[in-house]
């Protein structure tokens, strides 16, 4: 069962349950999938990999995690409350990530496969990182670790 299946099925359990909350976020992301795989599209009709869906479910994370940080530095912990809620339910559809010290151990081994040697190697280093984690780690997260390593 792919994640967009996953998560239609999910929205009919919640239409049972009565679970608003849950209802709302699940609209959501199906509605973000749909449209990922609208412009995907081109002509012909394309289902969404489940690795397309994991990216689109990742900046819906995302976007939920930098509302909970503004909300936070506002003092508006009810609309925090909700995004963490609504944070929690999305993880659900989202792979394990990975670790910060597996990423690190990664990160690691790239550097030196590459030979990288200083923050002048950094964009070396992400290109071929990004693709290696993407779906298992966060961009953020690589980037910090990356840069801790090379300025060592």
């Amino acid at each position: 069962m792919t994640i967009k299946d996953q998560i239609i099925a999910d929205i009919k359990e919640a239409m049972k349950a009565k679970d608003q909350d849950r209802l709302r976020v699940l609209r959501s992301l199906k509605a973000k999938l749909m449209e990922k795989e609208i412009s995907e599209r081109k002509g012909n009709d394309v289902e969404l990999t489940d690795e397309q869906a994991v990216e689109v479910l990742m900046k819906a994370a995302k976007q939920r995690k930098e509302s909970i940080e503004q909300f936070e530095q506002g003092g508006r912990e009810d609309l925090a409350e909700n995004e963490k809620a609504e944070l929690k339910i999305i993880d659900e559809y989202l792979p394990q990530m990975m670790t910060e010290d597996e990423v690190r151990g990664v990160v690691q081994e790239k550097i030196k496969a590459l030979s990288a040697s200083g923050p002048e190697h950094m964009g070396k280093v992400m290109g071929p990182l990004m693709g290696q984690l993407k779906g298992k780690a966060e961009g953020s997260l690589v980037s910090r670790i990356v840069k801790e390593e090379l300025n060592k």
